[in-house]
C-alpha cells in the first residue's frame, strides 16, 4: 500500500494520543466504524508502541500508523509495531535516510517552500503541512501549490471541524490530520459512541 492510497481512504486522519492500553482497541473500532480508515497513533506515549500493535489487532482493515517519527528510536519503534505508515512532525538527513531503507510508506513533515521542495527532490511527492493554522494555513498551501503543484498534503496542526473544508477545497490536499474526534474527556469517558459520531461527522466533509 503507498502513502497516496492511504491518505486518500478518507477526508480526515485521526491524530491520536494513546495514555491507556485499554483504550486502544475500542477507539480504533469506533473510529474505523465511523469511516476513518487511516488513524495515526502519536509516539508520544510510553504505551504508544503496543496502542498500535493491539489497534491492528482490533480492526485489521485499517491502516493504523505512527506519528512524531522524529529520529531512529521512534522509527525502529514504529517498525517493531508494525505500522502500516510513518509520519514526522519535520524532516532530518537521518530521517530521510531511514524512510529510503524501508517499504513501510512514510509521510514527512514541511512548513517552507524550501522544506517542500528538499523533500520532493528525494523523491517525497506526499507530505505533511506541520504546524497547519500556525504556518499560515489555506492561504499559505495555496500559495505553495502555485509554484509547487506536484506535491501533495496532508495540512496538520491546529484544524477543527469548521477550518477542514477551507484545506479539503485545494487541489494540492489530500486528507486533513484532526484530533476534534479523539477528545481526551470522551477518551476518559470511554465514550466510544460519541466518538464514532465524530468520526462519521468527519467522514463525510468534502
Amino acid at each position: 500500500m503507498n502513502i497516496e492510497a492511504i491518505l486518500s481512504s478518507a477526508p480526515v486522519v485521526p491524530v491520536v494520543v494513546i495514555d491507556n492500553l485499554d483504550d486502544a482497541a475500542p477507539l480504533a473500532k469506533a473510529l474505523y466504524a465511523g469511516g476513518l480508515r487511516a488513524l495515526e497513533i502519536t509516539l508520544r506515549t510510553p504505551v504508544a508502541a503496543e496502542a498500535v500493535k493491539l489497534m491492528k489487532q482490533a480492526v485489521p482493515e485499517a491502516f493504523v500508523g505512527t506519528g512524531t517519527v522524529v529520529d531512529k528510536a521512534t522509527f525502529d519503534a514504529s517498525v517493531e509495531a508494525g505500522a502500516d505508515f510513518m509520519v514526522s512532525p519535520g524532516v532530518t538527513d537521518e530521517l530521510i535516510a531511514l524512510a529510503k531503507s524501508t517499504d513501510i510508506p512514510f509521510l514527512p513533515g514541511a512548513a517552507t517552500p524550501s522544506e517542500v521542495m528538499r523533500l520532493a527532490s528525494h523523491g517525497f511527492k506526499f507530505l505533511k503541512f506541520f504546524p497547519a493554522e500556525a504556518a499560515g494555513g489555506a492561504p499559505m498551501l495555496k500559495s505553495i501549490g502555485g509554484p509547487l503543484p506536484h506535491v501533495k498534503f496532508c495540512p496538520t496542526g491546529g484544524i477543527t471541524l469548521e477550518s477542514a473544508p477551507k484545506y479539503l477545497s485545494l487541489s494540492n490536499v489530500v486528507c486533513v490530520g484532526g484530533t476534534w474526534m479523539v477528545d481526551k474527556q470522551l477518551i476518559a469517558n470511554k465514550d466510544w459512541q460519541a466518538i464514532e459520531a465524530l468520526a462519521k461527522q468527519a467522514s463525510q466533509i468534502k
